[in-house]
């Protein structure tokens, strides 16, 4: 077979359109690294559609729901998603499933010491604290690969019960200070990080959200199942939007319940969020893989093969090298324009450059996996 019949082969075995969800989802964390983001939020844009763009790719201060909000359960069920065809490609090659097992289990520990590691850089000393999404990742990849191979019924019951048994913490939990359930910092949540880490995070922010956000991850093994099954794509497409209208009325009709919070990950945020993410993939599984529109995708499938590199890379300050090495290049040429004009031209120019990073790495076959 020649290089490129081989390369053919190996694209078709491929589901495009995960991978250009993957690289979106990878694009948009890159331009928050950059810094753009932060520059739509700008007194100077409030009341404009600039404004509301900026304020929509940020985080929700509390209860509601910001498009921003959706990017780590399109992360966590992508993970999901993806579990039925890495292992189905490992088989193919030849490894057991004990050694399938053993592979799943090394990626847990490394997401988590990873995740773990990312918080012990910026004070520079050891501290335990597990809310970002590699370490929580490490949680729920576990436990939906451990229900990969249980019916769908099955795993979406666990899914459910995983986020019964948060709301059910959240609502009974009795230790004074830390009952009021939907408060900031006076949650089960925030009890828990006191116990496992001794501090509050900022924000608001609490690690049991690996619990109910498992959800997610879970459902992306359900559709991975699914994908791989004998069903017409326009059946799968119908079931998945089906899901996602589902997922976005239970959310929304909880609300009055259960506030959407996504910081605390409450069940009304877990739907909803889940809901959203499940349409957001119906619509590139529809452009990609049933209209076949695939031309477009490139920028963003690049972004999506070295996931982990780019993630750590711009986290550790791989952005603010760049920019700092920018900065006086664009300030030179653009100061004419203000400071925030020229702030958000070099916040772009830094995407740019972090995105060429992963294009110059896929030009050279180099993929960092784990």
């Amino acid at each position: 077979m020649t290089n490129s019949l081989a390369e053919e082969k190996k694209k078709s075995s491929r589901l495009l359109s995960l991978d250009a969800f993957r690289g979106f989802t990878m694009w948009l964390l890159i331009a928050e690294f950059a810094g753009l983001f932060h520059y739509l939020v700008d007194p100077t844009f409030n009341g404009t559609i600039i404004g509301f763009i900026g304020e929509q790719l940020h985080h929700h201060k509390w209860h509601g729901l910001h498009f921003w909000d959706l990017v780590q359960p399109y992360f966590m069920f992508i993970v999901g998603v993806a579990i039925p065809f890495s292992e189905r490609n490992r088989l193919k090659k030849g490894s057991t499933d004990k050694e399938v097992f053993k592979h799943a289990l090394f990626r847990s520990f490394l997401l988590l010491f990873l995740g773990w590691a990312l918080y012990c850089i910026s004070p520079g000393k050891i501290v335990f604290r597990f809310q970002n999404v590699l370490a929580q990742l490490s949680v729920t990849y576990l436990v939906a690969f451990l229900l990969r191979n249980k019916s769908l019924k099955l795993q979406f019951i666990v899914s459910i019960i995983f986020i019964a048994i948060s709301e059910l913490l959240y609502r009974t939990f009795w230790v004074p200070g830390f009952d009021q359930p939907f408060t900031p910092d006076h949650n089960f949540g925030a009890w828990f990080d006191m116990m496992i880490s001794g501090e509050l995070s900022g924000g608001h922010w609490v690690s049991f959200n690996a619990i109910p956000t498992t959800a997610h991850t879970i459902w992306g093994v359900i559709i991975g199942k699914i994908l791989l099954s004998e069903k017409s794509k326009n059946e799968i497409l119908r079931m998945m939007i089906i899901g996602g209208v589902i997922g976005l009325v239970v959310g929304y009709g909880l609300d009055t319940v259960t506030p959407i919070i996504k910081r605390i990950s409450t069940s009304s945020f877990v739907f909803v969020s889940g809901g959203w993410t499940l349409l957001t993939f119906a619509f590139f599984y529809w452009i990609i893989d049933i209209k076949d529109y695939k031309k477009w995708i490139r920028f963003a499938v690049v972004v999506g093969l070295n996931p982990l590199f780019i993630y750590l890379f711009a986290h550790v300050g791989g952005g603010k090298f760049i920019a700092y090495i920018l900065k006086p290049f664009t300030f030179g040429l653009f100061d004419w324009m203000g400071e925030l004009s020229a702030n958000i031209i070099l916040g772009i120019l830094t995407w740019y450059f972090l995105w060429y990073i992963t294009y110059w790495l896929d030009k050279r076959k180099i993929y960092i996996r784990i």
